[in-house]
């Protein structure tokens, strides 16, 4: 009957134990293995042994839970009667199923079940030829969970190392970045400054030139009423050309040659730029000004070539 609930339980109970949670495996590697059998268990009488041993068998508590199975009711059971072949024969029986949860333990590393089953099956029988491979077996895979642990926490502080290093890095380059965009800026707003600097410069020169050329026309005597027969042109007004801002700003002269043509009251009515040293960099102003001359009429349209000159320093 008993081998009969055995078979019966052994598998339902293998496959509860397979179902349940393995508590840490770390942890597990420093606890220390549990006594067989539990006080409790040990200070029940003979007849509540065979009772509870029976019924344990009955619902199929072959070797668990710890303080309520089979197996340690029948070793406290042998304790207080060593001699009784029926709890000799049972523990027997009950053997072969621990040792597959023993082992079924270790592989899901649920070292507490484990060490809990081994010790029931060495107190069952001490001489068993598979205790000392389960008990080494039980030391390896705690020694490999414990460097797995030390692994993992190596792996978490290279990692921890390697982010704050990312992250110091990152910093680094905004800080580079943020540094090159402010000198940027103020090189920007220095050339901004300086053009205005200049074009102010430039302005003033203008003005100076123009008041000038006022003073001048106003000291002048008064022009003849009549138009020089000649066809002599006499200047009336002839306000000095704009300095342009990029050359004043790099102190740069030149001349333009302009041919120009004035009408018989005295004003220009076409002006070409003929030469120009250096090209292209004072004809607008110079044909501006020159567009603005005014001269003593004259009996007839003259066309006639100035010189106009720039120069920074005057």
């Amino acid at each position: 009957m008993l081998l009969l609930c055995a078979i019966a339980g052994c598998k339902k109970e293998a496959a509860t134990d397979q179902a349940a949670t393995a508590p840490d495996a770390a942890t597990q590697a420093v606890a220390p293995p549990p006594p067989a059998v539990s006080a409790t268990v040990a200070a029940m009488s003979a007849e509540q042994l065979r009772e509870a041993a029976s019924a344990a068998l009955r619902e199929q508590r072959l070797y668990a839970p710890g303080g309520n199975n089979a197996m340690e009711y029948y070793l406290a059971l042998r304790d207080k009667s060593p001699n009784d072949p029926a709890v000799a024969s049972a523990l027997t029986d009950l053997m072969p199923y621990t040792l597959i949860a023993t082992e079924q333990s270790i592989s899901r590393e649920d070292f507490t079940e484990a060490q809990r089953l081994y010790a029931l099956l060495e107190k069952t029988d001490a001489q068993a030829p598979a205790l000392p491979r389960l008990k080494q077996t039980i030391a390896q895979q705690q020694q490999l969970i414990a460097q797995r642990g030390v692994d993992a926490e190596a792996k978490a502080k290279t990692d921890a190392e390697a982010e704050a290093k990312r992250l110091e890095d990152q910093r680094k380059a905004q800080q580079a970045a943020a540094q090159q965009l402010a000198q940027q800026q103020a090189a920007e707003k220095e050339a901004a400054d300086r053009r205005a600097a200049d074009q102010r410069a430039a302005d003033q020169r203008e003005a100076a030139q123009r008041a000038a050329a006022q003073q001048t026309a106003a000291a002048s005597p008064p022009a003849a009423a009549a138009a020089p027969a000649s066809g002599e042109l006499t200047a009336v007004s002839t306000p000095l050309p704009r300095y342009p801002a990029e050359a004043a700003r790099r102190q740069q002269s030149g001349n333009v040659q302009v041919e120009f043509t004035v009408g018989t009251d005295g004003s220009v009515t076409s002006a070409r730029v003929v030469s120009a040293s250096p090209p292209r960099v004072f004809d607008r102003e110079a044909l501006a000004a020159v567009k603005r001359w005014r001269f003593q009429p004259v009996a007839a349209p003259v066309t006639t070539r100035r010189t106009v000159s720039f120069n920074p320093g005057g």
